[in-house]
Formats: structure tokens, C-alpha cells, sequence
């Protein structure tokens, strides 16, 4: 139930690292700060209030500006969170490594504290065995671009729609289900709290690629890592 993508734009991930490959030029950098998440370099720092936040990153925006790339940010009262990737290339590349690393070094001076195992993303998945027949229609209400069959918002505010062909003749066929990929080091703890929540886990064969859960009604849902999904 989740669709395993896996590392693109030449980078695979580690725990608390990322490993470029040769066609990048070979070299390991240690990004404790950042998690590699679907395709993407995610951070997550704390901050004291919404003006120091804004303050930080007014700062990023200085380092992006001379650098010529810039991340997705997301500024809140209480924390600033960074998303790097290069869309030219469909991944990370050494430019976004490089950025990570301005960003972490800012963060540090600026006093900020990461909270790199708060990083999560979410995915929405439709089950369906006719999905060539449904994409143009939520393609239409989302108002979304198309990326490998993928739904996407071209702000990439909304979270992605992908398509899982199901059997239409299954008894408990389940029309959606949410995937929520979050740091290796986060995942038990995620699905220990469903599971004392009245959820129950109904396939853990994956893991911890992904571990199948439900609630008590039945509705499905995926804790997702980033590990083993060679």
C-alpha cells in the first residue's frame, strides 16, 4: 500500500547522511539536520516566535539569492520548515546538498534548535483498477499536474494523489488510504501511538519499507520510511 519510490537525482539515503553518486562527484556530507523524504531534503527547525522565524528566513533568502536555488519554505509561529530538491532533475543534486549545509550552519549561528524527526509527508492514494479512466477527473477537481501518473499541485501545498490498482472484486476494498512517510528513527514510535489509539496493525511483511495499519472501523492507512526499499 505505499509505492516505494525510490532514490533519484543521483542521491541514496542514510541515516543522517547523504552519499552522492559519481555522477555528481563522489563525496559524503553529514546533514544530521536534514531527512531524506520522497525525493527530497527535509528540515525542520524551532523557533521563538513567528518574527525570528521570518528573520531566519529573510537570511535563507539572502544565501538562496546568491546561490541561484531556492527551497520551499514553510514559516510558522513556532518552527520554519525547508524542503530542497531540483525539479530540473526530478531529485537532490549537489546544489541542494550544498544549500542544506548554508541553511544548517545559519541555523546553528542563529541559535536555532533542528527537529529533523518531525519531518512527514503525505500522500494520498486511490484504489482503483480503472485508474486511466479516473486520473483526468481528479486531475480536473485538483486542478493538479501530471508527473509518472501522479497527481501533483504545481505549488506543491496539497499532497500528491497516486493511483494503486486494486481488484474491484475484493470484499474489503478500501477506496482510499493516506501514506505518511516520516524519518526512519520516527516509525515505531508513529505506529505504537495508532496502535494505543485502537488501531491495530494488519501487515508489518514490509517493513520497514511500510507497515499496513487500521483503525477501529477498518480504514487503512501506511507508516512509511525511507528504508528498505531496494
Amino acid at each position: 500500500m505505499s509505492r516505494h519510490p525510490g532514490g533519484v537525482g543521483g542521491v541514496v539515503y542514510r541515516p543522517g547522511m547523504v552519499q552522492q553518486s559519481a555522477r555528481l562527484g563522489v563525496r559524503q556530507v553529514d546533514l544530521a539536520d536534514w531527512r531524506w523524504l520522497l525525493g527530497a531534503l527535509r528540515a525542520r527547525f524551532e523557533t521563538d516566535s513567528f518574527g525570528a522565524g521570518a528573520a531566519f528566513v529573510a537570511a535563507v533568502g539572502r544565501l538562496s539569492d546568491e546561490a541561484g536555488h531556492h527551497p520551499d519554505v514553510d514559516l510558522r509561529a513556532g518552527h520554519v520548515q525547508f524542503v530542497l530538491r531540483s525539479p530540473d532533475v526530478g531529485g537532490v543534486t549537489e546544489r541542494d546538498v550544498q544549500l542544506a549545509e548554508q541553511i544548517s550552519a545559519l541555523a546553528s549561528d542563529q541559535g536555532l534548535d533542528p527537529r529533523p524527526e518531525q519531518v512527514q509527508v503525505l500522500e494520498i492514494a486511490l484504489d482503483t483498477p480503472f485508474s486511466e479512466t479516473v486520473r483526468p477527473f481528479w486531475l480536473a477537481v485538483l486542478s493538479g499536474g501530471e508527473e509518472n501518473g501522479e497527481i501533483v499541485d504545481p505549488a506543491r501545498e496539497l499532497p500528491l494523489l497516486w493511483f494503486q490498482a486494486t481488484d474491484s472484486t475484493a470484499p474489503d476494498r478500501q477506496r482510499f488510504h493516506l501514506d505518511v512517510t516520516v524519518p526512519p528513527e520516527a516509525a515505531d514510535q508513529r505506529i505504537a501511538a495508532a496502535v494505543t489509539a485502537g488501531g491495530r496493525v494488519v501487515d508489518d511483511g514490509r517493513a520497514p519499507a511500510f507497515v499496513v495499519l487500521a483503525d477501529p472501523d477498518g480504514n487503512k492507512a501506511c507508516v512509511c520510511t525511507e528504508l528498505g526499499r531496494e
